[in-house]
């Protein structure tokens, strides 16, 4: 216990020195922008994952196979666009390779960029989710989900892929001390869990009580404030700024 409280306040608060520096509370906080970026595309958008792939893919396959309430052309939508923000995350990976603060806070900008898109959209029909404002939403999201996606791979931070759980729940329970292994960054990786978890929780409460627009007006202060967080590093040259090792 009292190693996990040690790593979980480690992410939480990096000491000086950390080799990945803001990054992890700042990925941390990106991770709760996925669990409510997917309540808002599942529960208002109509069955569709705008950051969870695997889900669409299965979804797809439930949807041809004319399983009910689902949709193969939000799901097809919602895989392309997160391919182009993928693709787009690649690129800003290649061109600031050099410095992850940099690559941070411009892939951070276009992120939230494109949640202002989906913000207006929703505003302008009044929170109705109309067919056109499910799709710009799906588009919109999925690019920005797409893009920070890749942008977490490239930054390297262990456990913290921001969007995927899959192989943190796997490395918790495989690498545990009664599966015999060393257990490393346990806290870290229940921290993530946990904050993909109040992410989604937030965003469906919020769902029930409000519209669509004030969860995407949440998910555009919690990225502006990861920017503006990011950002002042900019011009840093410390030690975690450049790529990670190995």
């Amino acid at each position: 216990m009292r190693k996990l409280l040690t790593d979980a306040a480690r992410t939480l608060l990096p000491p000086a020195g950390d080799p990945h520096g803001p990054l992890p509370p700042l990925m941390l906080t990106l991770t709760v922008v996925t669990g409510l970026v997917d309540a808002v595309s599942y529960l208002a958008l109509g069955h569709v994952f705008v950051a969870n792939m695997t889900g669409n893919v299965v979804f797809l396959g439930f949807a041809l196979a004319g399983a009910e309430g689902l949709s193969a052309l939000a799901s097809v939508a919602a895989m392309a666009a997160f391919l182009g923000g993928a693709l787009a995350g690649g690129r800003f990976g290649t061109r600031f390779a050099a410095h992850r603060a940099r690559l941070s806070a411009r892939a951070c900008a276009v992120q939230l960029v494109l949640v202002a898109v989906a913000v207006a959209a929703a505003a302008v029909a009044h929170g109705e989710v109309t067919t056109a404002v499910r799709y710009v939403l799906i588009v919109a999201l999925g690019l920005a989900m797409g893009l920070q996606n890749a942008v977490a791979r490239r930054l390297g931070v262990p456990d913290l892929t921001t969007t995927v759980l899959t192989l943190t729940l796997t490395g918790l329970a495989a690498d545990s001390g009664p599966a015999g292994g060393a257990a490393p960054r346990p806290g870290r990786r229940i921290l993530s869990v946990l904050a993909m978890f109040l992410g989604a929780l937030g965003g469906a409460v919020l769902l029930r009580y409000t519209d669509v627009t004030l969860v995407l007006g949440v998910i555009a202060v919690l990225l502006a404030g990861v920017f503006l967080a990011v950002r002042r590093h900019s011009s840093s040259d410390a030690a975690w700024t450049r790529p990670p090792s190995g």
